[in-house]
């Protein structure tokens, strides 16, 4: 399995997507259908930390690599998650270089961080502790989510934080920064997040975004544009958008 944090040091194109309902099913649907991440969403859902274990453990399983966008910055979350044999984490609201720091150190041993040891699902249940230790610092990944106003303005020294595998755009949060939630034609927002792309390729750190629509298309536009860790969709969405086209042609 090719080694995620070395596609995103080298700034290659990856995709992934949004799992927001906790059906073991409908994750290893997504989970082979060609994705190279999937990410645990439990900031915008109902899954608790139990339910994501069982699709961290479905996704790995299935050949792709089990990220987890968890709730807040908190040390507890990102240390629960990360023993529950996520490969990675998305934190939100990384507004400043302080925000970064405290998000790389919880995903981390010492003396890179300051996250506790505990022997869970990640470190074999006890039995791969070393394994894990050494696989942490080589292959973890920690994705700061910009989205808010602030975050742009203070990317400089959010991505020179050590640690800091990638970052990727929240549009719907950047823009309600902006006063315009939900608007991504508006100048603002496009002016962010052209300043975010400059920014992510003075320091060559792979740009993410996370295009909501299941619009083949516009995954395609943002590619072009130079985002380089793209999630295309949600579970829901996907499942909404089919079953609403194919209602249009019965009643027709």
């Amino acid at each position: 399995m090719k080694s995620l944090k070395k596609e995103l040091a080298s700034n290659r194109l990856t995709l992934g997507s949004w799992v927001t309902l906790a059906d073991t099913a409908t994750c290893e649907i997504m989970a082979k259908s060609g994705f190279d991440w999937l990410t645990v969403d439990m900031e915008h859902s109902a899954i608790t930390l139990s339910e994501a274990q069982e699709l961290i453990r479905v996704i790995d399983l299935s050949g792709c690599k089990p990220f987890v966008r968890i709730g807040e910055n908190s040390p507890n979350f990102i240390k629960q998650v990360m023993d529950a044999g996520a490969h990675g984490v998305i934190v939100p609201m990384v507004n400043s270089k302080e925000d970064a720091i405290k998000a790389v150190g919880a995903c981390k041993y010492p003396p890179s961080g300051k996250r506790g040891v505990g022997l869970a699902r990640a470190q074999g249940y006890g039995l791969e502790f070393e394994k894990y230790k050494t696989w942490l610092d080589k292959e973890s990944v920690v994705i700061v989510q910009i989205e808010h106003i602030d975050a742009v303005n203070n990317l400089d020294e959010i991505l020179s934080v050590e640690g800091v595998d990638a970052s990727i755009i929240g549009p719907y949060d950047l823009s309600a920064s902006l006063g315009c939630p939900g608007d991504f034609d508006k100048k603002e927002v496009r002016n962010a997040i052209g300043k975010y792309l400059e920014t992510c390729n003075k320091f060559g750190k792979s740009a993410g975004i996370h295009v909501i629509s299941p619009d083949g298309e516009k995954v395609n536009k943002r590619i072009k544009e130079g985002f380089r860790f793209v999630a295309f969709s949600l579970d829901t969405l996907f499942l909404a958008k089919r079953i609403k086209e194919e209602f249009v042609k019965i009643k027709k």
